[in-house]
């Protein structure tokens, strides 16, 4: 990364950090009287993150009024980032109508076999205006296409050998229903969203183990077309 990003050697990230990016967006949405739903929220594993003021950037608690977390798994109660912890154990979310200012969901619409309800639910909890922010792969970019040759059993073990920085707990099996720019825009509008759906241009970390491979992903990243590029961002606002 050093060589073909270097200033990541001035604050640890790169011009192209698709977190820096998506939660820099995030935060200027952020109200210091929100409520954030946080869905999907997981363990918290980014305040692992060694480079500081990324992981500030991600921590939205302390930032608003409260910081709600949903997910399906129970080791995420254990998140340190959040006010309170909500399971999800069945298809509506604990979680009253019109009472979310912002939803977010991070790296989890690529997890859900039915992402529709992703949609309807948020639409429900959200106030009149209130925002949905979304980050997922995109299955038109080529990370996302030599994954889904690999079998969900075997991402673990291959991601140990090309991001030995990841954690295997961290490793879920992936669907892609609805991971392109047209699929994810059209989802939004007909639940009711005003939505911005673009694809972003990331450092190629997934090609790590080879500095031609990770040159060719950083030129393509620089240049490809925003329908092509390996992660989505989504932000929209819900209408009425």
């Amino acid at each position: 990364m050093d060589v073909f990003y270097p200033e990541s050697s001035f604050g640890g990230f790169t011009r192209c950090d698709g977190t820096v990016a998506f939660y820099q967006r995030v935060n200027a949405l952020l109200g210091s009287d929100f409520t954030v739903l946080d869905v999907g929220c997981g363990r918290g594993e980014y305040g692992e993150d060694s480079v500081d003021s990324r992981r500030v950037l991600r921590v939205l608690r302390g930032k608003c009024q409260r910081v709600i977390g949903l997910d399906r798994d129970r080791v995420a109660a254990d998140n340190p980032f959040l006010d309170e912890f909500r399971l999800i154990d069945a298809d509506r979310w604990p979680v009253d109508d019109e009472s979310v200012d912002l939803c977010l969901a991070d790296n989890v619409l690529e997890h859900l076999e039915e992402p529709e309800r992703l949609f309807t639910e948020c639409g429900r909890v959200l106030r009149s205006g209130g925002c949905l922010c979304i980050r997922t792969p995109n299955t038109l970019g080529y990370a996302t296409a030599m994954a889904q040759l690999i079998p969900n059993a075997a991402h673990a073990a291959l991601l140990r050998r090309v991001q030995p920085r990841r954690n295997a707990a961290d490793v879920f099996p992936t669907l892609y229903r609805c991971n392109t720019q047209r699929r994810l825009h059209a989802a939004l509008t007909v639940n009711g969203f005003e939505a911005c759906v673009f694809g972003y241009g990331t450092e190629p970390s997934y090609l790590e183990f080879s500095k031609i491979a990770y040159a060719l992903g950083a030129a393509w990243a620089s240049v490809a077309p925003s329908c092509v590029q390996n992660t989505l961002f989504a932000f929209a606002r819900r209408v009425g």
